[in-house]
Parts: structure tokens; sequence; C-alpha cells
């Protein structure tokens, strides 16, 4: 696994980024900038079979608690005895799963997009979503490599990045592959510049998406069944944390999801919880709102640093 960190001060706070998929450590761009400027240590890695990170030998048993056990070793190489947790899309599962298992080493979790899931909230979203649906598509052996495969890297991320900035879910009819639902006159986001762009093509390109479509996707059902077995047996999370989502973020559009985040439950079992919601911000926050975003985070840090 390959740890990248900016202009940072080494004795500050430790924060530690968590990408989701289509990211990469460089999706964290902006923030690390912003909290290096404020004295934190920001650090944000490549999952393994990411970006410049090494390849798993056996992709096909990964699961979600390889990426726990990478964030300990990470630390624990770092001599860093405790850090501030910060995950966007999927990296919100390993933050929240690394608070819940080693509370000692967390100060905190701020996640982007995801809130804190409870084992049969994730078990109710993932039945219940619709036939054509991405995730349901990449799951299957061999479809998203034949639909990728089609096109450059550039083009599959470009497409995946435009997919996922909208407000729809991205769902494929019965005659159609994911990639087929971007034309290709559609332009990108204007937070995300060609430049961006060929930066995750490399990356990418490094790494290719073998261990990307198996984790997050393919590896769902034995992560979950797996992280059950190993997580602390009280599941509420007892760290500070942060909460900020996108009202036009397409995650709000999963079964539940919406309803979930503005009950009760979240806060029962995230008690010290505070949620914002970004009126025009889309799934990449941090990306598209940085400036906002940056200093949510900052705030929260200096509020809960010891």
């Amino acid at each position: 696994m390959l740890c990248h960190g900016g202009v940072h001060t080494l004795t500050g706070p430790a924060v530690i980024f968590l990408h989701g998929f289509p990211e990469i450590w460089y999706s964290w761009r902006h923030q690390m900038v912003a909290l290096a400027a404020a004295g934190f240590h920001a650090i944000a890695p490549d999952w393994r079979g990411y970006g410049l990170s090494d390849q798993p030998p056996h992709p096909e048993n990964a699961t979600y608690m390889d990426l726990i056990a990478d964030l300990l070793a990470i630390l624990d190489l770092l001599h860093i005895p405790k850090a501030f947790v910060v995950g966007k899309d999927f990296g919100a599962m390993p933050a929240y799963l690394f608070a819940l298992m080693h509370p000692e080493r967390v100060s905190g979790v701020i996640t982007l997009g995801i809130p804190y899931m409870l084992p049969s909230l994730r078990k109710h979203t993932n039945q219940h979503l619709p036939k054509g649906f991405y995730i349901r598509r990449w799951q299957e052996p061999g479809r998203a490599e034949a639909d990728f495969g089609r096109f450059d890297v550039r083009t599959v991320i470009r497409n995946i990045y435009i997919l996922f900035s909208g407000s729809e879910l991205p769902i494929a009819g019965d005659d159609q592959e994911i990639m087929d639902l971007v034309h290709p006159s559609t332009v990108l986001p204007n937070w995300f510049s060609e430049e961006d762009l060929n930066v995750y093509a490399s990356l990418y390109e490094n790494s290719g998406f073998r261990f990307p479509l198996e984790v997050p996707y393919r590896c769902i059902k034995r992560s979950f069944k797996e992280a059950d077995h190993s997580a602390a047996t009280d599941l509420k999370v007892r760290v500070p944390a942060l909460l900020v989502m996108g009202r036009r973020d397409y995650f709000l559009k999963f079964p539940g999801i919406e309803d979930y985040i503005n009950s009760p439950l979240l806060k029962e079992n995230v008690p010290d919880l505070k949620i914002v919601f970004m009126p025009e911000g889309t799934h990449f926050v941090q990306e598209q709102l940085p400036e906002e975003i940056n200093q949510l985070i900052i705030d929260f840090l200096k509020k809960h640093t010891e």
C-alpha cells in the first residue's frame, strides 16, 4: 500500500483520508493542502490494488477487513497512536468499522456521502437495488470487464465521473451496459478538469480495475459477514462523527437511505454525530465544493483535537 502526504507538519494531529471508487488518493488533493496549511498531518493512501499501491495476490478473496488491517498498519508504520479518519463513498465503511474495532486509535470520524449503516440496513439496501443498477451489473463476474474493455481507461473514468455526478441512480436497460448511459458528447462537471482526468487515468492505467471491481462491489456479502463477526459487540460508534451529504447525491435515492439519515435511528447508533447537507452538493462534494468542505473538516478537527 502506498501513502501520499502533502507538505504537512509531522507534529500536528493526524488525519487519514480514505477514498472511494472511482476515486484515488488524488481525490483528496484540495483537502490535503488545506489541512497542511492548518497544521495537520494529512495522509491519503491508495487502497491496496488501487493506483500506485501493490496488487494483492488473490483479489477474489479480499474483504473490507483487509482494508481495516491496512489502515492499522499505516498508523503503526508512521507511529501514529491516534488519528481522525475521513472516508468518502465506500471508504466510509472501513472508516466506521475501524472506529468500532479500534476506538482507542480514532479521534473522530468524518464521512462524505455515506452514513454509518447497521447490518440490517446494509442487507435491506442491497436486496432492493433495482434491476440494471450499476452495483448489480458490476457484481457479475466478467460483465464490467467486457463493458469497460470497449474503451480506454480515461474514457471509463470519465463516464463514471459523469454518471456519479448526477442526481439519478445509474440504471441500464436490458439492452444496455453501464458505459452506454453516457453519451460521448456529455461534458465533464465544471469542477473536474481534463488535467484531473489525466491524473486519474494514469493511476488506473497502472492498477487496472481488477481489484476495484472486487472491493467494493463483488466482496460485499462476504465482507459484511466477516465484519459482523469481527466487529465489537457494541455497534454504537462512540467517537465524535460528522456526516456531510450533498442534496443532489444520487446515493440519497438508494432504497431507504434518505429516510434513515433523517430518522432518530442514525443518531441512536452514532450519538455524537453532526449531519450537514450541502444544497448543491453531488456525490463528489470534496472536489465540487472544496472550500466549504475544507472548512467543515477543519472546524470539526479543531473542535475535537485533544
